[in-house]
């Protein structure tokens, strides 16, 4: 049904110099033609922890928590601001979602915002088309970001949790760790949790809520986040088709109601009934 994610920190990788605004634009068009009409959901720069450059190398001990994803595009805005006229461009050619990843307060969606208007206004002195009514979305990734969902579903037009790393930083854990990464469990009751109250969160406000990420991905959990009110699945390509019949073997009703029991199981049953009422949902 279109692009769910559309990583664009590979445009920076595996060269010498920064991509061009004229680069980045023409990338985007091409992908944008042929979708043929399909939505395009652009990630903006989403660099450091694990995807470095040799212009922007990390800064810190501890990439993964340090200056990355939109706390670097807002720290170096020329860099962002060359990104957001190519996708504003781009956007004159077929329906395109902007995305902003990592978000951990209102200020940063506040503070990108303000950056797009100003770029928008260029844009029209320029005389220079874009979809004025693209939409904005952001990244559920941070534990305080779930559990701010609501804030931030009044300020942008969608959201999409990403679960990598929710799952990492909820759980204190890096999962490419081969000493930790067995702690790396999707189905952890605070994960559930977080993921329940981001889809609420967006319900609420009557934006659309997607996930990306691995978990999206797996067969296994279909059913239940089917059953939490999760209603667009991000993925790759390799598990669209085990997804599909997962979903298309899925009563929507009886699902929901056993979502429903499970949650309440959280809070009053032992570890081994919260297994057994989650299998039962899953399978």
């Amino acid at each position: 049904d279109g692009i769910g994610l559309y990583r664009t920190e590979f445009l920076y990788m595996n060269r010498a110099t920064m991509p061009t605004e004229q680069e980045h634009f023409d990338a985007y068009r091409d992908i944008i033609r042929n979708l043929d009409g399909l939505p395009l959901t652009i990630r903006t720069l989403d660099l450091g922890a694990d995807k470095t450059t040799s212009y922007t190398q990390p800064s810190s001990s501890n990439p993964a928590l340090g200056l990355r994803a939109i706390r670097l595009c807002l720290k170096e805005t020329e860099l962002f601001k060359t990104q957001l006229r190519a996708i504003l461009r781009a956007s004159a050619f077929g329906p395109v979602r902007l995305m902003l990843p990592m978000l951990t307060t209102v200020r940063e969606v506040e503070q990108a915002r303000h950056l797009i208007s100003n770029i928008q206004t260029e844009l029209r002195v320029e005389g220079i088309s874009f979809d004025e009514n693209m939409p904005i979305g952001g990244m559920i990734e941070v534990p305080a970001a779930a559990l701010e969902a609501r804030n931030f579903a009044r300020q942008l037009d969608f959201l999409s949790i990403g679960t990598n790393d929710l799952i990492q930083y909820t759980l204190a854990i890096d999962r490419v760790d081969d000493e930790v990464n067995y702690l790396y469990d999707p189905l952890h009751p605070a994960i559930i949790r977080l993921i329940k109250t981001s889809i609420d969160a967006a319900g609420q406000y009557n934006i659309p809520i997607s996930m990306c990420g691995e978990m999206a991905g797996d067969s296994r959990f279909i059913g239940l986040l089917a059953g939490l009110g999760l209603r667009e699945f991000s993925m790759q390509p390799n598990s669209l088709l085990k997804a599909k019949q997962s979903l298309l073997a899925i009563n929507l009703n009886h699902i929901s109601q056993q979502a429903d029991d499970f949650l309440q199981s959280l809070d009053h049953d032992d570890s081994d009934t919260q297994l057994d009422n989650l299998l039962k949902i899953i399978h």
